[in-house]
């Protein structure tokens, strides 16, 4: 569905961010990008979405050479992307937001479940206006229901767990997994939190511009986890009784 082949992105003072990440998503699939941060995890999101260009390497996407399509030209593809900091709107309201998301009007019951799925009332912010009166966690939760709305082929998300309360993050989390089970396009997450991780099909681990290592949830989570408990704790039992 989306391949990577030798993708480099250098960022304007010259940094290598990206140095040489090559994979494929499969169709249906929901795939964790993970790793330490500054790994170039989200850069990556950002060159699949379109907001970037890569110095060099192409994307694919459905067979189709899109690396030189822009943002939009993607979403007309079937590629959706969900900001780590939500664009503010003013003026236009979350029905608004919502609908233009769906690309139509959108009965009661409808916006009531989009926004379920984030962890809010309908009634109380479907006429909102989309400006400084919301909280950095509402225009999240927001924008993410908008993602949903777009009903993509591809959907990004990067860090959906910043700045929403644990609730709406158990939330969020059910939403995954039954996107995951309806079959509702490919998710691409950019997660470093380890209840994500557990939901994944797949995970990717991105450290210093490039993929570590990739496969299955079952054979990468034990060796993160492995590697987390071994950070906490990197002495013996011998060398820490010394």
């Amino acid at each position: 569905m989306l391949r990577l082949e030798h993708l480099v992105w250098d960022a304007p003072d010259g940094e290598g961010i990206i140095k040489d990440i090559d994979f494929t998503l499969k169709e249906g699939k929901l795939v964790v990008v993970t790793g330490p941060n500054g790994g170039g995890k989200t850069t990556l999101a950002k060159l699949i979405a379109g907001l970037v260009t890569p110095s060099s390497g192409r994307i694919f996407f459905e067979g189709e050479d899109i690396t030189s399509l822009d943002i939009t030209q993607r979403a007309r593809k079937g590629i959706a992307y969900a900001f780590q900091q939500p664009v503010r709107f003013k003026g236009l309201s979350v029905r608004d937001l919502l609908e233009l998301a769906a690309g139509k009007k959108l009965g009661e019951e409808e916006l009531c479940g989009l926004l379920g799925k984030v962890g809010l009332c309908a009634g109380e912010y479907v006429d909102r206006e989309l400006n400084a009166g919301l909280s950095g966690g509402e225009i999240k939760r927001i924008e993410i229901a908008s993602v949903l709305a777009r009903n993509a082929k591809l959907s990004i998300f990067d860090e959906p767990e910043a700045g929403i309360d644990l609730w709406s993050f158990a939330r969020l989390v059910e939403t995954f997994q039954e996107l995951r089970s309806q079959c509702a396009g490919t998710l691409l997450i950019i997660s470093h939190q380890e209840r994500i991780l557990t939901i994944a099909d797949e995970i990717v681990v991105i450290a210093d511009g490039r993929v570590r290592t990739a496969g299955p949830r079952r054979e990468v989570l034990p060796m993160l986890l492995a590697d987390e408990k071994q950070a906490r704790c990197p002495l013996g039992r011998e060398e820490a009784r010394v």
